[in-house]
């Protein structure tokens, strides 16, 4: 996963989502059905209306709810399918397996994810979606390479580590280690770092949504080689950004700055951080020896998939999600959920056999984590073409919670209509990485929403494997997708509709 810049996970497209909420109807509707000692499941029977002739201390339960009642929301018998059949079966978790154990971790450039790739388009072809092909896309690539972090004082212990993806080599440095909690702190310090080895020790902070916290963490990550590389730094370390761990480190990709000496960097451990931490605090000279085998090499061939279901008109409505993953586990949350949502989501509004007034359009897109390429390409191939809304899924495979959503005030309240019947709502700003140049066309951009309590736990790690994905949550997750697709390719947008809609 990844928030927007050109090479690596921070940049212009935030995703931005409040603490969960209920609705005070809801609370209140609840707080009544206490009162009255009626079980919630029955509390408001379809067509309850208070009587007025109740005789003195009898219960109120109608009278009471009829003062909160809420209009029932909208229906939409095609919404309702979509759900149902969703729910219905097991072909999303089945197909998740199928592309995760079948192909393993999917780096970009990496043979494996030339044949995932490959895969996926047959999966599409299969359940006869339309005008299904590989569109060429030149992407970087970056190779990990052997590597070790080793201390080698107070005592010799080797400890976890993962190198940062775009980070140099190195046949071996060794250097005592100064501990910052803060970019601030490492400007105090400024030229004292010279020749030491920087360890940024930023925890992520706990929280729901967790997405929430992952920003100012991430920055560490992203920048931290090029701050302490400024200041003489022979190399930078970071906490990894999670907040919980068993001695898991976490990789993602990182950036230099122009004119500064680029100097290699990894993750390590959240354990090794806060006891590396410690041990400093404490007056302990802490000397580590870092190996990286970590080269770039030329940019390679890979393709984004794309594939249709073809409407009365050209305007289009874009799901998507990556199918690229860092080199460590199998990407199943990150993003083998959401190629399963996309893929699975048009299979069932394929199966509807009713033609959506816009095209519904499926993209597949290649080099999210390292270097977006495959959404820089759609939008210089495809750009201009009428897309009204682009949704992405690539926050992992959880029980789906609503959506995050940047666009007009129009576009958003066309959104929130759409949505009525799904159950869902808007919960704050968003999109996606991979739509985000669609965005600075004015394209409503739309990302899900999941519950990711437990995803970062895992996130780029060697953890990241299908058993980790709850098969009912990615079912509900590709149910949503679909009814939303549907909605979107089928409620008008006022004042803007073709004279045929």
């Amino acid at each position: 996963m990844a928030l927007g810049s050109p090479v690596g996970e921070e940049g212009p497209v935030a995703t931005t989502l409040p603490p969960v909420r209920y609705p005070l109807s809801v609370l209140l509707l609840l707080l009544a059905c206490f009162h009255a000692g009626a079980p919630i499941a029955g509390c408001v029977p379809d067509g309850a209306v208070a009587s007025a002739s109740a005789a003195p201390g009898a219960r109120t339960t109608g009278a009471v709810v009829a003062a909160v009642a809420v209009p029932a929301p909208p229906t939409d018998p095609v919404v309702d399918r979509l759900l149902a059949a969703a729910r219905a079966d097991r072909a999303a978790w089945d197909r998740l397996a199928a592309l995760c154990d079948g192909f393993g971790a999917r780096p970009t450039g990496s043979k494996a994810l030339a044949n995932a790739i490959a895969w996926s388009a047959d999966q599409l072809r299969a359940d006869k979606l339309a005008n299904v092909r590989l569109e060429p896309v030149s992407v970087p690539v970056w190779s990990r390479g052997a590597e070790s972090l080793v201390m080698t004082a107070p005592y010799t212990e080797s400890l976890a580590l993962l190198g940062l993806g775009g980070s140099v080599g190195t046949a071996g440095v060794e250097a005592s280690v100064v501990v910052v909690p803060s970019f601030e702190a490492l400007d105090a310090l400024g030229p004292k770092v010279a020749g030491k080895i920087v360890l940024f020790n930023r925890p992520m902070d706990e929280g729901v949504p967790s997405i929430n916290h992952y920003g100012p963490a991430v920055a560490y990550r992203s920048q931290g080689a090029a701050r302490a590389g400024k200041y003489g730094a022979v190399a930078a370390l970071v906490r990894s950004v999670t907040t919980r761990s068993l001695n898991s480190p976490h990789t993602g990709a990182m950036r230099y700055a122009a004119g500064v000496a680029p100097i290699p960097t990894a993750a390590v451990a959240t354990e090794d951080a806060d006891r590396i931490a410690r041990m400093t605090a404490a007056g302990t000279d802490v000397r580590l020896r870092l190996t990286m085998g970590a080269t770039a090499q030329p940019d390679a061939p890979s393709h984004n998939v794309v594939a249709d279901l073809p409407g009365e008109t050209d305007e289009l409505v874009l799901i998507g999600a990556h199918i690229d993953s860092w080199d460590v586990g199998t990407g199943a949350h990150d993003d083998g959920a959401g190629v399963i949502h996309v893929i699975e989501a048009m299979r069932h509004l394929r199966a509807l056999g009713i033609t959506p007034k816009r095209t519904i359009r499926a993209v597949l897109f290649t080099n999210e984590e390292y270097g977006l390429r495959g959404g820089t390409t759609y939008d210089a191939t495809h750009g201009a073409e009428p897309h009204v809304a682009a949704i992405e899924s690539d926050l992992g495979g959880g029980a789906p919670l609503g959506w995050t959503a940047t666009g007009t005030p129009a576009d958003t309240a066309w959104l929130t209509t759409a949505l009525a019947p799904t159950g869902l709502g808007v919960l704050g700003e968003g999109g996606g990485a991979d739509i985000g140049p669609l965005g600075a066309r004015g394209v409503l951009l739309i990302g899900l929403a999941p519950d990711d309590t437990r995803y970062f736990d895992i996130h780029h790690t060697e953890a990241d494997t299908v058993d980790k994905v709850d098969p009912a949550a990615l079912a509900e997750g590709v149910g949503q997708l679909a009814a939303l697709a549907w909605r979107l390719a089928n409620e008008p947008r006022v004042g803007v509709e073709r004279a045929s809609q």
